[in-house]
Parts: C-alpha cells; sequence; structure tokens
C-alpha cells in the first residue's frame, strides 16, 4: 500500500530568526508537492515565528516532556509546543538516546503525550555500528519498536522514523537492499503490534538523505517520506529532496 509521503526537516539546534527566510521557499515547494505533506522542525525558540511566518507550512518540535507540567526545569511539554504552533513532534531521535540516555519507556510516554496534545508523534528507531557490524540491526530495531511504539497509534497520530545512527551527518547509507530490509521489518513489527493501523503508519528514512540520494531512497517500497538532518537547513538542498519525493509517488502510485 502506497501512502502518502512526508518529508520533514530537522534543524537540531541550528537556526535563528534570520534563516526563517528559507521558509518561504520551502513553503512555495510544498504547494507546487500538494501530494506530498512537508515539515520543518526548528529550535523550541524558533517554532513560534515559524509557524506564524508559514501558517501554511507544518512545524513540528524536536522533543517534548511527558508530563504535561511540573518541575522540569529547561523542558518543555507536548501541550506548550503545540501552543506555539507546532504540528508535530520528534521523540527518540538518536541523539536524544544518547546524548540523554533516553530509554525505550520514556519515548513512548513522550509519543503518548504529544499526541494526546493534538500533535502527531514522529518516533525515531535506529542501530548504531558496532550493532549492525554484530549483525543485530534487525533484531535493535524491532526492541526500540516494541518499547516505544505508543500501543494506541493510529496512521493519523503516528509516523516512525529509521534512522540508522552510523549514516547520520557522515554521508554514509546503506545500501538500498539494507534499506528495504529494514523497512520491511518495520511494517511488519508495526502491524504485529497496531493491526491493521500499522499498514497505514508512515516510515520515514533519516540518515544523510540529501538532493543526490533521495530519488533512490524515496523510491523503495515501504520508504514513505524522509526525516531530513542538515539539508533541510537551506531550501537549495531541501526542496530537490521535497521533488523526489513527488515522483516517487509519480512512479509508485499513492492512494
Amino acid at each position: 500500500m502506497a501512502l502518502r509521503k512526508l518529508v520533514a526537516g530537522n534543524w537540531k539546534m541550528n537556526g535563528s530568526r534570520a534563516q526563517l527566510s528559507e521558509l518561504d521557499a520551502i513553503a512555495a515547494a510544498a504547494v507546487d508537492h500538494m501530494h506530498v505533506d512537508v515539515a520543518i522542525c526548528p529550535p523550541f525558540t524558533l517554532i513560534a515565528p515559524a509557524a506564524e511566518r508559514q501558517p501554511g507550512l507544518a512545524i513540528g518540535a524536536q522533543d517534548c516532556h511527558a508530563a504535561p507540567s511540573g518541575a522540569h526545569t529547561g523542558c518543555v511539554s507536548a501541550a506548550m509546543v503545540a501552543e506555539a504552533g507546532a504540528r508535530l513532534a520528534i521523540v527518540g531521535h538518536s541523539e536524544r538516546r544518547t546524548d540523554n540516555h533516553e530509554t525505550d519507556a520514556e519515548i513512548r510516554a513522550k509519543a503518548e503525550a504529544a499526541i494526546g496534545a493534538g500533535l502527531t508523534a514522529i518516533v525515531c528507531v535506529g542501530e548504531t555500528e558496532a550493532e549492525r557490524d554484530a549483525g543485530h540491526a534487525l533484531l535493535v530495531v524491532e526492541g526500540q519498536l516494541e518499547g516505544s511504539i505508543p500501543p494506541a497509534g493510529t496512521g493519523e497520530t503516528l509516523v516512525v522514523a529509521y534512522e540508522p545512527v552510523w549514516a547520520i551527518g557522515t554521508g554514509r547509507t546503506p545500501s538500498v537492499a539494507d534499506v528495504a530490509e529494514m523497512h520491511a521489518a518495520i511494517r511488519a513489527r508495526l502491524v504485529s503490534l497496531l493491526g491493521g493501523e500499522g499498514e497505514k503508519v508512515r516510515i520515514l528514512y533519516g540518515g544523510s538523505v540529501k538532493p543526490s540520494n533521495a530519488a533512490e531512497l524515496l523510491g523503495v517500497k515501504d520508504v514513505d517520506g524522509a526525516l531530513v538532518g542538515g539539508a533541510s537547513l537551506k531550501a537549495a538542498d531541501f526542496v530537490p529532496i521535497i521533488a523526489a519525493a513527488r515522483q516517487a509517488l509519480a512512479t509508485n502510485g499513492s492512494n
């Protein structure tokens, strides 16, 4: 089943108000490619001005806390980012799992909080280079799905992003066969966890996605879009990825 593509940009800890001018060309491309959903996830400080500048463009958060409020200094709740104008929230990104030692249980709680606040949760999973080299990639990712996916997730409220940790920001990417194998395994596990809704959850590929490899990656079965890092900071790099997603839809069909 071919699903509507989603191309989401993760600005990470980059960006300023001046850089929001990049959103203008991105938003124009999103209109031109209306059969592809486009989102940008800037730092917390830019969510509100980004949403105000381009109300037609989906703006997301890069994280949220599982609790609605409380004594959590430095944290931001899902309701807060929604009030700021976010429509999505990334949870469980590999940098959060590694740098902040987030567990699958914590990520599931964050995803549930995001969904509860009316956001779409983008749950990230992926293996390290050592885990892949040891032949454990599928086992690791399936375990992360088991622990991180909200049982009540649906195709409307949940997106999964597969990001091989060793490919993020390195310029390396898995082979097309590796991506196809992993996305097929993720789809099968989503169906086992969510039943029919598992067929409707979009699975994004994330890991050094750029204009030069986007068409090949987005043409793989069960690759329903991309989670893009550095290439999303400039419209000149990001817009061709959106175009590649549209071409993949035209080639492979869509519901």
